[in-house]
Formats: structure tokens, C-alpha cells, sequence
């Protein structure tokens, strides 16, 4: 069994990780913390939990967090890298569900967080998260700087492009997105109150979004790991989130121009090529239309393509889960790797519908 602690267990990625790993075939949970909540049972503040987790919040001071193999952080961002060292010194792996470890330049990461990065030097280190392209590094990592949704969602929409190479001209990519309200986390703010959010939509950060450095980084990555040097140098992506009245899913429209020679091209065989052997990517027929319940609850992301008529863009359709393929089930998929487990162990919920 892998020992696991949590760091952090009461927001909703919190509660996202007790779900899945209290159906872990091999997870035991060893400490889930919180200041505030300490002595709390997990059961008392999470019903939905009981008889499945018989766990009490724990002061971090408190918690056996060295005794862990892993510890996940579902903290808000620079909570992980004040205490990663600490951990990593006393043989546990860190899975990180924040932003401390996604981008590898510090300097971007204060310019987009406000706050300097505290261990720079394990920033080269630390293995981005994503499995569909990282999944050999993430075997042999000890830490993990996991992906932000919109970042899951727009990369392995644009991932069979990229690596092809040559098909789309990469400096005029768009990202139209929209997620739930529980991607703002589990915090009382007047924008995600039912009344503010609700029978609402709205864009918001256009002018600049956190997630847009990860975007750029992760898709300039994919190039270059494909060996498509140019295309990753003069990659641009046009980034807009939106906020809708809904409380889970993430769906993302994306906008790729088609070069003249690949007009004719089945974009549709080199995306159902290229995730045939990934457990939690759908490609659906040719121009279905995916739904952001048809992923609720799961790990799954679904994509479908389109070439609208008279046009000359390829549209891309993703939809997810934020708070499991673009959280805490993507951790527990990492883990997975990481502790040489069968990738698909504890995360074969199916979707909830209606």
C-alpha cells in the first residue's frame, strides 16, 4: 500500500483526492491536514465521505508527512515550495496541485503570482504532470508540478498537431475556454456567489491569465519534444477563459488555421492514432459535439474536430472534468506512474449523468 499524505484536505481538490483515493485499490491515507480545521473529523465536514475515510484534519506541524511515500498539496499557490525540500530530503515524493513547480522559469512565476519563488533550484527538477506527454519522466520523478485545467485541456487538444508539425500555422493558435465555478476554489468571493454566478457568463482575465505562461510553456514543449524546433519558436496562443453558472467541467473551443498543403489532410485518423492507447482520452466521431457532463466525475477528456464549411480552421472541442482530469484525478494518475501501478487504479469512476 502507498502511504499518502495531504496537504491541505479542505478545499474542493482536497476533497476531489479523499473521493478517489478512498477507492484506491492500493492507497492508505496516512494525515490530511488543516490549520483550521484540526481535530475535525473529515466525515464531519465532508459527509459524502463517511465510513469511507475515519480520518481527523490535522495541524501540518502535527502530521507525519515523513512517514508518507507521497504527499499531495491541494494548497493555494506557495504552500508546496516552502516544505518540498523538507520532504523530498526524507525520501517522500511530492506532488504538487498548484502552480509552485509548473513553470520552470522563476522569474515568470513572480511576475504572474507576486511572490519570489523560495527553492528556484527545484525548478529544473520537477517533472510537469501531464502523462499523455511527460508520462517516462513522471515515472522516475520524485516531484511533480501538476497542470491547471485550462492548461490539461488546451494541451492535449493541440498535442497531435503540434507533434506532427507542419499543419497548422502555430502563430495564430486561439484558446476559447469556459469553466465551472469550482475552479475558483472553495472560498467566499462575491464573483462566485449563486447570485453573481448563476443565470450569468461571462469572460474574465482577458488581458492576462495566470494558466496563459503554462499554456505557452507546455505547447512550445511539445513542439521541441517532437523535434519541431521552429514551429515551438514561433508559437502564439490567444488565450480567453470564461466563467459559466455551472459547478464542475471545463469545455475548450480551439482555433488552429490550416496550412495551404494540409488542406486536404485527415486531422481525424492522426487524432484517434494518437490517443488509441490513452485510457482517459476520447476522440469522439467526426463531428460530434462533446458535453461537459458526459466527463463529470471522471478522469476522461473527450475531443472532437470540425472544419467548418468554406473556412480554412481546424476547431477543436475538449471537455474535462477541472477537478479531476484537470486536478486531483490527474495527481492520482500520476502517482500511479509513479509508483509503477496500472495507470487506470482507483480512477475508473464513470461519468455522472444527468
Amino acid at each position: 500500500m502507498i502511504k499518502i499524505g495531504i496537504v491541505g484536505g479542505t478545499g474542493y481538490t482536497g476533497v476531489e483526492l479523499l473521493r478517489l483515493l478512498a477507492q484506491h485499490p492500493h492507497a492508505e491515507l496516512v494525515a490530511i491536514t488543516s490549520r483550521k480545521e484540526a481535530g475535525l473529523s473529515v466525515a464531519d465536514m465532508f459527509p459524502s465521505l463517511r465510513t469511507r475515510v475515519d480520518l481527523k484534519f490535522t495541524d501540518p506541524s502535527d502530521a507525519p508527512l515523513k512517514q508518507c511515500d507521497v504527499v499531495f498539496f491541494a494548497t493555494p499557490h506557495g504552500v508546496a515550495m516552502e516544505q518540498a525540500r523538507e520532504l523530498l530530503n526524507a525520501g517522500v515524493k511530492v506532488i504538487d496541485l498548484a502552480a509552485d513547480f509548473r513553470l520552470k522559469d522563476a522569474a515568470e512565476f513572480e511576475r504572474w503570482y507576486k511572490t519570489a519563488h523560495q527553492c528556484t533550484d527545484l525548478l529544473a527538477e520537477a517533472v510537469y504532470g501531464l502523462p499523455e506527454v511527460n508520462r517516462e519522466a513522471i515515472r522516475a520523478a520524485r516531484l511533480i508540478g501538476l497542470p491547471g485545467c485550462y492548461p490539461t485541456s488546451v494541451q492535449l487538444g493541440l498535442l497531435p498537431v503540434l507533434e506532427h508539425g507542419g499543419l497548422v500555422d502555430t502563430s495564430s493558435l486561439i484558446a476559447d475556454c469556459k469553466s465551472g465555478v469550482s475552479g475558483a476554489g472553495r472560498k467566499a468571493e462575491v464573483p462566485i456567489l449563486l447570485a453573481e454566478a448563476g443565470d450569468n457568463f461571462k469572460a474574465y482575465s482577458v488581458p492576462g491569465h495566470r494558466h496563459w505562461p503554462e499554456i505557452t510553456q507546455g505547447l512550445k514543449a511539445i513542439a521541441q519534444l517532437a523535434g519541431k524546433a521552429q514551429g515551438a519558436n514561433d508559437l502564439k496562443i490567444a488565450f480567453v477563459p470564461h466563467l459559466t453558472p455551472m459547478i464542475r467541467g471545463i469545455h475548450s473551443t480551439l482555433y488552429a488555421r490550416v496550412l495551404g498543403h494540409a488542406q486536404g489532410f485527415d486531422f481525424q485518423r492522426l487524432y484517434e492514432q494518437r490517443f488509441a492507447s490513452e485510457p482517459f482520452v476520447d476522440v469522439l466521431p467526426a463531428g460530434s459535439h462533446p458535453e461537459t457532463r458526459s466527463v463529470r466525475g471522471s478522469n476522461f477528456v473527450r475531443i472532437a474536430l470540425h472544419r467548418p464549411p468554406d473556412s480554412d480552421l481546424l476547431v477543436i472541442l475538449v471537455v474535462e472534468d477541472n477537478l479531476v482530469k484537470g486536478a486531483s484525478g490527474q495527481g492520482v494518475q500520476v502517482m500511479n506512474i509513479m509508483f509503477g501501478l496500472p495507470e487506470t487504479a482507483g480512477l475508473s469512476q464513470l461519468p455522472v449523468m444527468p
